[in-house]
């Protein structure tokens, strides 16, 4: 579980991470979902949340045209969701159904800088904080 973000549940704060790659899940219905993920997931002022999450590839990262170490700032939700195999059958997953926290719905996203520039920002490379 994401202790740090569960500190923040529910709140809509500002948060920096670092674009490491495009992926793709599989959608309930439809075609497949691509996705975003960020790693080293900051808060603003620094203080490191994270080591990664994932995202859908919204209008707001689509705009940006990530490359691998650009570092992203955005706005977004702290929640919880349940993570896990809720089907039936005991013999496909042995994992035990968990609670964790993502960042929901991200606006006002925006690229500050790339890894090898982030002396420049406020992210820095320090994961402690």
């Amino acid at each position: 579980m994401r202790k740090k973000l569960s500190k923040l549940k529910n709140q809509r704060k500002k948060f920096i991470g670092v674009f490491e790659r495009f992926g793709i899940k599989r959608a309930y219905r439809g075609p497949d979902l691509q996705t975003v993920l960020l790693k080293d997931i900051k808060d603003e002022n620094g203080d490191f949340l994270c080591d990664h999450l994932w995202f859908n590839l919204t209008k707001g990262f689509k705009l940006i045209k990530l490359i691998r170490g650009d570092i992203v700032e955005f706005e977004a939700r702290v929640k919880g969701y349940v993570k896990g195999y809720m089907g039936y059958k005991d013999d496909i997953y042995d994992k035990p159904i968990e609670y964790d926290y993502k960042l929901d719905r991200p606006t006002k996203v925006k690229k500050i800088s790339n890894i090898r520039n982030a002396d420049k920002c406020i992210y820095g490379g320090n994961r402690n904080g």
